[in-house]
Order: structure tokens, then C-alpha cells, then sequence
């Protein structure tokens, strides 16, 4: 941009990103005045298929919607019907629910950290050319990444769309000495993790805040992963810089709502902009990091776990590898504690009703709320996935970050250079498009 007229940029398709959406920016006079996300992948119909269906189907159902974070949906999914049928999955069998979930964090955050993310930090254009200078960290990163399918593998019968879990629990539980190995990969995948936190704390990160509201479950005593109580993080307005709501209220103050350009819902929370995903989690949960996670973090300048609040969203890679050393730590201590339950899965009769379910996906919050009849049958199905929460704050970070450069003194920035910009501002956010509703193809509009 030459002048301080009106331009459009347009970026048609982006990389790097689970899914197919596009990008229209509009600049008006040096400032951008719109910037629209716009999903246009068909809508999936999953709320759809699930109804008139029988209620021990969802897991199964559910966990086809990703490829990436199959777990999330079947342990949203099993939580909603148990909740619906009035029964608790407690004991050996929920910490092995846990220990599934820390094999999906593993994997999922290690793909996005050096296969999607790292590549922007150090000019590279996949990790194709990353591998030509920096063989030994990617190959580091494979191996994380492996060890978390392995866990997935394990537990859930296959690294992908696991097919051992079912509602009330598993069709079959290892027995202890059928984890063992799993320990010693995740003691070296350990090793790996801290290495990939000092990695990443290295990079060049813009300068750059975020001040949406956070959104994230909390369970005091624990880094919230498969369980917890909604909790929101203000940073404007009257009221508690903390708050708690039950999940039974989930959709009185997330409210979603139908945009133009989008096939995915965007969403609110008590009528305000607000964030879901790793920099949410490690503000609201920071201080049950365990002690080994907590010094990386430390260690990697997000400063003491519990108090600090990381609001800059390239650093969410950091706080991501921090998380990958929790699910490892996590891991272990289920392991290491494991004794193999009588009974593979507690037994959930059907009742008329209705039940809610949320779990902390790798990108964010999951809710899913199902309503059954007397037989189980499903008579209605929601589910709203952690990127259509975020949809809005990715757009305004977007934004900032072409706005703060549009200010910058010195030469102006070319439609390339903003692309590039544009497509970092939304990698930060890991999206799972297809989730939602998929990635970019960017327009910027000038006038």
C-alpha cells in the first residue's frame, strides 16, 4: 500500500490450518475498517445425524467431526449422556479417560507446534524446509508426537477415531503392565518436550495484546483438561476479574448467532468478545501446572504460573509446549499410580432427560448438550466447538496486528507481506475449521 486510500486484500486459501476459509480485509484511509473470517465449508449436519439416535452412539458419531481431536468429542460427548442418564464415571476408569486425553494433548499441540506454527517464526514455508536446517527439532517434534498416538493407540484401539471407548467407559481396560512401555516413551518424550519449551521460548515474537475475555474450565487442584466448571477472566467492567457458572448455564450467557460470511456460528459470552484455547486455560489454571511444567514456563518467560496472565497470542506456542510437558507429567502420574479397574465400563441405563458435557479440547472448551428420551433415544444435539468460539477475537486479532503494521513508520507493507501477516495472526489460534463448520483466501479491499 503506496497511498492512504481504500484497499481490499484478499486471501483465497490458507495453509497450515485444519480446514478451508478465506480472509476480506478492508482498508480505509491507513485503517482497517473490516475484517471478515469467512468459513465457507458446507455445514456437517452432525447436530442432525445424532438425532434419532440411540444415546451410546454419540462417542462414536462425535469423534468422526475431527481427525485431530477425536478424544475431545467422544469425552464431551460421554460426559453429556452420563450427565442425561444421572450416572458418575469415577475412579480408575475417568483417570484413564485422562490419560486418553493427554495422549490427544500431546499429539495435537506437538502437529501444531512444528508442523503448522513453528515455520512462521523462522521464515520457512512448511516444515518440509524446516527439516533442511533444522532436522534434529523436527524429528524431535515426530517423536513427541508419535508418543501421544501411541497413548491413543493403546487406550482407544487406533491413533485415529480411537474405537475402545464407549459411554460409561472402555470395551476394554490394559492391564498395568500393558502400559509400561507407554512410560518409558513417555520419560524420552519427556526430555523432548522440555527442549521443544527452550525452542520455542527463543523465537522472535511481535509485539502484541489480546484483551478479549478468557473462557476455560477450572478444576481447583488440577490443570482442567477432561472436567471443571466454566470460569471467565474480565479484563473490563464491573464485577470479579473471576468468575464461575455451572455448566447447566453454558447457553444462558454463550449465546451463538448466524453471521453472512460464515457457515460457522460465531459466539458471545454475556454479550462480549471472548477467547477459548491454551492462553485461557494457563491463565485460569496456571498455579496446579505440576512442578516440572510450572519451571518451564517460568523458565520460558511466562512468568510465575497462578498469577501471570499471557495475553500476547504469538506467544501461545510457548504456552502450548508448556502444556505438552503437562500432558507428559500427567501421563506418567496416572500411570505410575494405575491399578486395572474390575470392570471395563460402569453401565448407563436410558432415562428421559437431558444432560451437559464439557472437556478442554486441545483449541479450546467443547460443549456438547444432548436430550434423550425414556429409550435413549437422542431428540436433540448441540455442540459447540472451541473455533467457532473464537472466530471473532481471531478477527480482531487480525485487525491489530495489520493495523499496528499499517502504523509502523518506514516502507509500506505489501499485499504479500500482509498476507503473510494476516495468516500468522490466525495460525496463532491453531483453528480447526472443519470443526466449526475449514481454511484462507485473503481480500484486502482499498479504496
Amino acid at each position: 500500500m503506496n497511498d492512504r486510500g481504500t484497499r481490499v486484500l484478499r486471501l483465497d486459501a490458507l495453509a497450515r490450518v485444519e480446514g478451508e476459509a478465506s480472509l476480506h480485509l478492508r482498508v480505509d484511509g491507513g485503517t482497517v475498517t473490516g475484517t471478515r473470517l469467512r468459513i465457507y465449508e458446507p455445514p456437517r449436519f452432525f447436530e442432525a445425524f445424532l438425532t434419532g439416535r440411540g444415546h451410546t452412539e454419540p462417542p462414536d458419531i462425535t469423534a468422526r467431526i475431527c481427525g485431530i481431536c477425536p478424544v475431545a468429542y467422544q469425552m464431551s460427548a460421554c460426559r453429556a449422556v452420563e450427565d442425561a442418564c444421572g450416572v458418575t464415571v469415577d475412579g480408575p476408569l475417568a483417570e484413564l479417560r485422562r490419560l486418553l486425553y493427554c495422549g490427544e494433548w500431546i499429539e495435537s499441540h506437538t502437529l501444531h507446534i512444528y508442523l503448522l506454527h513453528a515455520p512462521d517464526f523462522l521464515g520457512r514455508a512448511d516444515v518440509v524446509e524446516l527439516a533442511r536446517d533444522q532436522r534434529a527439532a523436527v524429528e524431535r517434534g515426530l517423536r513427541t508426537k508419535q508418543t501421544g498416538n501411541a497413548i491413543l493407540e493403546q487406550l482407544g484401539g487406533r491413533p485415529i477415531h480411537p474405537v475402545n471407548v464407549r459411554v460409561g467407559g472402555f470395551y476394554r481396560t490394559p492391564a498395568a503392565d500393558e502400559l509400561r512401555s507407554l512410560a518409558e516413551r513417555l520419560r524420552q518424550a519427556r526430555e523432548d518436550a522440555l527442549e521443544t519449551v527452550r525452542w520455542v521460548a527463543a523465537f522472535d515474537f511481535p509485539d502484541a495484546v489480546c484483551d478479549h475475555d478468557l473462557f476455560a474450565l477450572r478444576a481447583p487442584g488440577h490443570y482442567a483438561i477432561d472436567s471443571g466448571t466454566p470460569a471467565v477472566m474480565t479484563v473490563h467492567g464491573p464485577g470479579p476479574a473471576l468468575r464461575e457458572f455451572p455448566l447447566s448455564r453454558f447457553e444462558r450467557h454463550v449465546r451463538q448467532g448466524q453471521v453472512p460470511h460464515s457457515t460457522a456460528l460465531t459466539a458471545t459470552l454475556d454479550d462480549r468478545r471472548y477467547l477459548t484455547g491454551p492462553l485461557a486455560r494457563y491463565a485460569i489454571n496456571g498455579r496446579w501446572l505440576h512442578p516440572v511444567a510450572a519451571e518451564a514456563a517460568r523458565d520460558a518467560g511466562l512468568g510465575e504460573p497462578g498469577t501471570a496472565v499471557c495475553r500476547n497470542p504469538f506467544r501461545s506456542i510457548v504456552v502450548r509446549a508448556v502444556e505438552v510437558v503437562q500432558a507428559v507429567e500427567e501421563a506418567l502420574r496416572i500411570i505410575d499410580a494405575y491399578e486395572q479397574p474390575p470392570r471395563p465400563a460402569v453401565e448407563v441405563p436410558p432415562r428421559q432427560g437431558a444432560g451437559v458435557g464439557a472437556t478442554e479440547a486441545p483449541r479450546g472448551l467443547l460443549y456438547h448438550r444432548y436430550a434423550l428420551a425414556a429409550d435413549g433415544t437422542l431428540t436433540e444435539a448441540r455442540i459447540v466447538a472451541p473455533t467457532a468460539q473464537n472466530q471473532t477475537a481471531i478477527e480482531e486479532d487480525v485487525r491489530r496486528a495489520v493495523q499496528a503494521r499499517l502504523d509502523t513508520p518506514g516502507p509500506a507493507a505489501d499485499d504479500e507481506e500482509l498476507t503473510h501477516l494476516c495468516e500468522r495472526a490466525i495460525r496463532n489460534h491453531d483453528p480447526c475449521i472443519s470443526c466449526a463448520a475449514h481454511f484462507l483466501s485473503l481480500t484486502v479491499e482499498r479504496a
